[in-house]
Parts: structure tokens; sequence; C-alpha cells
């Protein structure tokens, strides 16, 4: 412990001026934050991922000055050895906990971002599937619509308490964008709206009559849009004009989608074709019995008739097999962080044999030399697991609010999986001190007197 700090003192940094370089760092991300994307493509959330990693691994020296101090408290010998160690040589630090700080910061960041995409997924099937049952046409009933006599045979359901439909047509608002979805629909039916902005009611005096449209994040990032904004679509043969009442979250069309009132749609186009209904049903009725009725009546070639929940399962289900490459990255990246630790401790233990020669003169076994290259692989993966964690979290604001809506043009609400990394960074950290005892082990096979006798 008391020569420790040797190699910091003959000229290795000792932190100060890296502190200073991770501050700065961290105003260039900011400042890339800030920069727009680039051909669709959000250069500037990169920059700034890859300026917070620099960041996290060059403040790590002075976090180690700040975290030391608290854990000086320690009655065991082993571990007085090992803090002092490392509270000598801070900057030992980073050449063992930068593999730790990416890997943490990369897993980390990539499962808050994973689990506030699926929260708020989860939270948006609810808010658009409040229905009790869902029917649509099969496209091998021929039309692949829903008429009205057969919109009139499902209201007259038993069970069926009200019918509420949707007519879904993409349209190519210019030749250079891709399809642009219209769903015309009652407003306020049995469809559930989740609206960012606005509301649901219409733009209050509006002086052109225009009627109202609801738009997603997609068109409105994509078109400029806003609360009140003016905004055409080619219906009924040529460009008709809306007023923007709200803009509301849709993870379904990535390219933009449009809601107007049934009515306007009718209105406008002569078109009274229906491709989806969403039914309330009666008090004490059931929808398995409800559904076993429509299918007798329509048949199960001609009608597609799902419960909420089994969407939900299903985009779920879906979500989950899509996001599962991002777990084995996350695996992935937490080897190569053990790797580092073992790599370091293996070379430092190589060094380090005349010291605990020293230690086993001094009363040490074999074992407790093996706890101490333990603790100190511990500490260090610890401190790392602090730096990566907080650099992990300001990457998934990163990619959340960056990231995501620069490429993908929809918002999410952050939720932070707090018991799945509490267990994560406890795991990691016991799997380094396991990792640095086994690395070290060669180093406690030499003879003490040997060890000694080598270094003196």
């Amino acid at each position: 412990a008391l020569r420790a700090g040797e190699g910091e003192r003959a000229g290795l940094p000792r932190g100060d001026g890296r502190g200073r370089l991770g501050a700065a760092m961290l105003v260039f991300a900011v400042l890339a934050c800030l920069v727009p994307p680039l051909g669709g493509i959000p250069v500037g959330g990169y920059a700034a991922v890859v300026f917070v990693l620099a960041a996290a691994i060059l403040a790590l020296p002075v976090l180690a000055r700040f975290v030391l101090p608290l854990l000086a408290h320690g009655r065991s010998v082993t571990w007085r050895l090992a803090h002092a160690r490392l509270a000598a040589a801070p900057g030992q630090a980073v050449v063992a906990g930068a593999g730790v700080i990416a890997s943490v910061a990369l897993a980390v960041s990539m499962a808050i971002m994973v689990n506030s995409f699926r929260v708020s997924v989860d939270e948006w099937l609810a808010q658009v599937l409040p229905a009790d049952l869902y029917v649509r046409a099969s496209v091998a009933s021929g039309s692949g619509y829903l008429d009205p006599q057969a919109l009139a045979a499902i209201a007259a359901t038993p069970g069926v308490a009200r019918v509420d439909t949707t007519r879904l047509i993409n349209l190519r608002l210019s030749d250079a964008e891709p399809l642009f979805s219209v769903l015309a629909r009652p407003a306020q039916g049995n469809w559930g709206l989740p609206l960012v902005s606005g509301a649901m009611e219409p733009v209050a005096s509006d002086a052109e009559g225009l009627p109202p449209a609801w738009v997603s994040e997609a068109a409105a990032d994509r078109h400029d849009l806003a609360r009140g904004s003016r905004f055409e679509l080619p219906l009924g043969g040529r460009m008709q004009a809306f007023r923007v009442a709200g803009v509301w979250r849709d993870y379904a069309r990535q390219h933009g989608a449009a809601l107007i009132e049934s009515r306007d749609y009718v209105a406008l186009t002569g078109d009274d074709r229906v491709n989806d209904a969403a039914l309330l049903l009666e008090p004490g009725a059931t929808p398995a019995a409800v559904a076993q009725a429509l299918r007798e009546r329509f048949g199960a070639e001609h009608i597609t008739i799902a419960l909420p929940g089994e969407i939900r399962a299903i985009s779920l289900e879906i979500f989950d097999r899509t996001f599962l490459i991002t777990y084995l990255m996350e695996a992935v990246a937490v080897v190569i962080g053990l790797f580092g630790i073992a790599t370091t401790f293996a070379a430092l233990a190589a060094t380090r044999q005349g010291e605990f020669g020293m230690l086993r003169h001094l009363g040490f076994t074999r074992a407790e030399i093996g706890r101490l290259i333990a603790t100190e692989g511990a500490l260090t993966a610890g401190l790392g697991v602090i730096a990566g964690l907080a650099g992990g979290a300001a990457i998934a604001w990163v990619l959340i609010e960056i990231i995501n809506r620069q490429s993908f043009h929809w918002s999410m609400e952050l939720a932070v999986p707090w018991g799945g990394l509490a267990i994560f960074a406890l795991s990691l950290v016991l799997l380094a001190a396991l990792v640095a005892r086994l690395a070290g082990r060669h180093a406690m096979r030499q003879s003490a007197v040997l060890a000694v006798k080598a270094d003196w």
C-alpha cells in the first residue's frame, strides 16, 4: 500500500487533467445533441454517445478520489490493503475499469431504452385498444370491407351495445415520399387516441371552417405541423385542407398518419366503406360468446375477430423477439468488460509478486492474497459500474430523446428497470471479483522467498 502510488508520482496522470477533459467531453455531447439530422441520420446523437462514453472513462480517477474515502472505514486487513492501494493509485483504476465502464454504459443504455420502448408500446396498445372486441373483414370475403348490411348484422348481435368503425387508406402526398396513412373514424368512439399535444376537440374559432385532423408524431415532424396548422390531403380527387387539432403517438405507421372524422371523410370522398369495427359490449356479455355468435353469423373465413388482450400479447411477443439481439449484445459487452478486468489484473499480479511475497512473510496465506486480489477487482469494477451507470443513463437519454426521435419520429416515456439494473450491477461486481481472483492465481504459486529476493 505504501508503494502503490509510486507509478503516479513518477509521472502517471493523477486525474485532474482527465477530469477537465471529461467535463469538456460532456459539453461537446450537449452541443452534439443540438445538431439536426443529416440526411435523416442522427449524426449528432451518435457523436454525443461517443463523447459521453469518453467523459465517463476520463472521470474515473476523479470519481475514485470522491468515492474511496467513503469506503475507508472497513476493519478487515484485506479490505484496508485493497482500499489503500486504489486510493494511492486511482489512475490504475482507469486501466482496469475502462472496459467495465464501456460495457456497463452500453448495456445500461440499451436496457433503459428497450424497457422504455416496451413500456411505452404496452401503454400505447392499452390506449388504442379500449374496446371489448375488434372485427375486421377478411381478405377471403371478396371485397375486404364491411358493408352496411354487415355492420347492421354486427350491431344486432346479442351482447353488442355499440359499434364504431374505421376506414384506412394509404396515400402519396408527393412522388418523393413514402405512403401516408389516413384513418377515418368517429373521434369520440371506441378508438383510443394517445395524444401528446392538443385535444380531441377541434381547434376553436376556425375562420376558414376547415374540418379537424389529428396527425401522428411522424407526420408532425416530417411536415412541420402543430396544433392549429393547416394541412392538406389528396382526398376525393383534389387537395382537401384540414386544421390540425392535435398530435398523437403512433408506433404502427412510421411514415406518418392522420386521423379525420368519418363524417368528414364520407362528405369529401363519398366513400362509406369500412375496414374495421370496434365493439363495446353490453354489461354481462362475454367477448367469447359474442365472438362465437359473429363467427356463426358470418363464417370464420369472412371476418377476423380479435380480443384486445390477444392483440397486445402478440404485439409484445413480436417486440421481444425483435429486440432479443440487444440482450445478446449486452451479454457480449459484459464479457468484454470482464476480459479487460482479467487481463489487467493478470498483468498487475505478475508485477506484484514481490509485494505478495512480503505479505506472505508478514503472515498472509495464499487464500488471503486471493481474497485481496478479488477485493481489489470488486472495488475497481464497482467504480467502473458507478461511472458506467451514470454514463449509461446519459446515453439512454440521448437514444430516447435524440436518436430515436430523429430516426423514427416517435416519442416514448422514460422507464428505468431499477431492479434489473441493481441485479446487473451487483452481479458484475461479483463476477469481476471472481475473474480477478482467477487471473491472479499464478502470482500466488511462487515461493514467498523467491518473490522477495527477486523484488529486493
